[in-house]
């Protein structure tokens, strides 16, 4: 129960002195029931001893004659409660007014914090100070509001009084002697009733800004939504396409170890049997050799039957000998062509897997490459534009000399295109998009230098509504349509000129 007691006096600040604005010391009571140390209420009524009449520093309460002090045993009690559970009663440092703080208007000396600003008054009141508009009828109906440093703004700057008044017609706060002055005939109403006013307003206005707030949030929130979704998706994607990528590289890593292993053992196998001919070639050759020897001593032979006896046997022999070698180089020959034949058929199966693996628009792009057309070689008529990579028919005469195509409407890119490449374009009307050799000449008769009706170059053609592959003026049909974007692939890695465009191929993009 003491320490209940002790918490309230620390929280409510009841064991301070208003006058030391201390910690009591020996409390005393006065007849209107506020406290205070013993020397302090003294001190202060000697100086009214002249009056005879003695007042309380608060509440402002008269007595006479000068009431008789007797210690407070409960607040003393209290007191050395405070001392032994080492709390203070005083107020701290922070009660005081600092920089930035409202101060009581009231207290002298060290002023405390205000907690309250009456604007009837129009003055700020520490905890101790504010306690007569509590219990004095007179103060009763005061505004109290939060400690404001702005009270003087309240008051009329010309007639010093409170401006209790609004005047709708020049948005101002004036007095009662404005209304009558400079603001007579305009439309004024009370504060009070400005402010309710202008409050549904603000009601309203925090309703719409508060609705836009929910109305953001949820855009917010599916945007969020949104974002997580695409993240999901690009996810899985990228998930997706390293598994396919990591089976892809699976697959050709086993491809190539299979494909070396075959021509390992192939290797092997053949080797092994061009070693076995050339052993045995090789020991025919010792047994020419071994015979050549003989033949050589037989000619030194001065026995003439002797020389012809061995001779029949020894040229019998060396005709089996030279029949057995034939043969065996003979067969040395067939065997290196059949078996290399075989190996360059494998490997050439393995370019051809590799080739087969472009099957969508995103792998041919790894192989694609900027074509821009060359302005000296195209027809007096065509106009190229878009960075030379957009060529339009105009049918306009050109008087000056031109080096460009002259009896066709034709122009070749600047670039020479070599290994795999890949390019899109897009066509209307009658147009063809060709792969040619360039040989340097860019006039002659239609059927030698057109595109297609030649044997040096292949186009894709389109033309009343059909599209196909023109050469050497044949016209093969091909399904798809006469406007849309092709793309088209060439693979061509030094083989020959009819290789190179055998390889030529395009599709939809």
């Amino acid at each position: 129960m003491a320490q209940q007691g002790v918490q309230l006096v620390h929280e409510t600040g009841c064991g301070c002195c208003s006058i030391c604005l201390d910690s009591l010391k020996d409390p005393v009571t006065i007849p209107c029931g506020h406290s205070y140390c013993m020397t302090c209420i003294k001190s202060f009524w000697d100086k009214e001893d002249e009056k005879e009449v003695y007042s309380c520093p608060q509440c402002r309460n008269s007595f006479s004659p000068r009431p008789v002090l007797l210690k407070n045993t409960m607040l003393a009690d209290l007191e050395e409660e405070l001392k032994k559970t080492g709390l203070q009663a005083a107020p701290a440092d922070h009660c005081y007014a600092g920089a930035g703080d409202v101060a009581c208007d009231v207290c002298t000396g060290r002023k405390r914090k205000a907690c309250k600003s009456c604007l009837q008054c129009l003055a700020s009141y520490c905890e101790t100070h504010f306690q007569p508009h509590f219990d004095a009828a007179t103060f009763k109906k005061h505004k109290l509001v939060e400690p404001s440093k702005k009270l003087q703004e309240n008051i009329c700057s010309r007639h010093g009084e409170v401006m209790k008044l609004f005047c709708r017609t020049d948005q101002q706060s004036i007095c009662s002697l404005c209304s009558v002055d400079e603001h007579k005939g305009h439309d004024t109403v009370s504060a009070a009733a400005e402010r309710t006013e202008r409050q549904r307003e603000l009601e309203g206005s925090r309703l719409n800004i508060q609705q836009r707030i929910q109305d953001g949030e949820k855009e917010v929130k599916l945007l969020q939504q949104e974002v997580e979704a695409v993240n999901g998706s690009a996810d899985k994607a990228v998930e997706d396409s390293e598994k396919t990528f990591t089976e892809l590289i699976r697959l050709v890593q086993k491809r190539s170890s299979d494909v070396k292993q075959q021509l390992r053992s192939q290797q092997e196998r053949e080797v092994s049997g061009v070693r076995e001919l050339q052993e045995k070639l090789e020991q025919e050759i010792s047994e020419l050799k071994r015979r050549d020897a003989e033949l050589k001593l037989l000619s030194h032979t001065e026995d003439h039957n002797q020389f012809l006896k061995k001779y029949s046997s020894l040229s019998q022999y060396f005709g089996d000998v030279a029949t057995a070698v034939s043969e065996v180089r003979d067969k040395l020959q067939e065997v290196l062509m059949e078996k290399w034949s075989k190996m360059l058929q494998t490997v050439t199966e393995v370019e051809t897997l590799l080739s087969h693996q472009l099957t969508t628009r995103e792998d041919f792009l790894w192989y694609a490459c900027h074509i821009t057309l060359d302005p000296k070689t195209a027809h007096p008529w065509m106009i190229l534009s878009e960075g030379n990579r957009k060529v339009t028919n105009m049918e306009v005469s050109v008087s000056k000399k031109h080096a460009g195509f002259t009896h066709t409407y034709q122009v070749l890119s600047k670039e020479s295109l070599t290994g795999r490449c890949y390019w899109e374009g897009k066509w209307d009307a009658i147009i063809t998009i060709a792969v040619t050799n360039k040989d340097g000449s860019n006039s002659g008769p239609y059927h030698e230098f057109a595109f297609g009706y030649n044997d040096k170059s292949w186009g894709l053609d389109s033309r009343w509504g059909y599209v196909g592959v023109i050469h050497n003026t044949k016209f093969t049909p091909i399904s798809g349509d006469s406007s849309l974007r092709v793309g088209v692939y060439l693979d061509h890695y030094g083989t020959s000129t009819q290789q190179l465009f055998k390889n030529l191929g395009a599709g939809r993009v």
